[in-house]
């Protein structure tokens, strides 16, 4: 759901910002590859040591990269399949930083087990509702289903929770700490039902799909049977 709105009303704010790059020489692959350094270097060095305002800020400055990539190469008219696989990888990378970062507070002095394990699975879910989808695709099926939690509500809900919950070393209620794990909770259990939903999707594309291959394909003459054969005179 986000994606489809949140994205048309970014590429509007975007766009002159990604003229202006354009008009700089900038080009839409360096773009998406700060945009990954940037996210990844904020996860990696603030989550790990619980601040999660500053982390979530600079996670946030550079996470609309990828909104202006391809703002960019569709204003220059440069959009290709490299550009598109490149983005989407990246995104992979950016994801795992994330989650991957939280995991490593949990695990060290954040000293929760259950949440870095919640984390974790935040990641690897994560990754695999991608890949699901992806795979499908490659092998012919539409994949026609949404999902009840998909990347950008996973990064919202994370970082909105993260950035809250950062303000308790600023003096906010302690109570705020916790919207950052019910918010990977809520993520677990977003990406895991989404999962399933991609899953049941796919088998019922691809049995449909199955099906009408079959339909279509010609059937073969019966095979001729002994009984058929003419058989040889034995006149000279």
């Amino acid at each position: 759901m986000l994606n489809k709105y949140a994205r048309a009303f970014f590429t509007r704010v975007l766009t002159p910002f990604a003229a202006l790059l354009l008009r700089l020489g900038v080009s839409p692959d360096a773009v998406t590859l700060i945009g990954t350094a940037g996210v990844v270097a904020g996860a990696l060095v603030f989550f790990p040591m619980g601040e999660f305002f500053w982390g979530t800020i600079t996670i946030t400055l550079f996470v609309f990269s990828d909104l202006v990539d391809g703002n960019m190469a569709r204003q220059a008219g440069v959009s290709s399949r490299w550009g598109a696989f490149l983005d989407s990888t990246l995104d992979r990378v950016a994801d795992a930083a994330i989650f991957g970062g939280l995991a490593l507070w949990y695990a060290g002095s954040g000293n929760n087990n259950a949440l870095c394990a919640v984390s974790i699975f935040c990641l690897a879910s994560g990754q695999v509702v991608s890949y699901t989808k992806a795979r499908g695709e490659s092998i012919g099926l539409p994949v026609a289903v949404n999902g009840l939690i998909e990347r950008a509500e996973r990064l919202v809900i994370t970082l909105v929770a993260a950035g809250l919950s950062g303000l308790e070393t600023f003096g906010a209620p302690s109570w705020i700490g916790l919207l950052l794990p019910i918010a990977l909770w809520v993520v677990a259990v977003g990406s895991l039902v989404t999962l399933i939903q991609r899953v049941v999707t796919v088998r019922r594309e691809s049995a449909e799909a199955d099906a009408a291959a079959a339909a279509a394909a010609p059937s073969e003459p019966p095979s001729q049977t002994p009984s058929d054969t003419p058989s040889e005179s034995g006149t000279a």
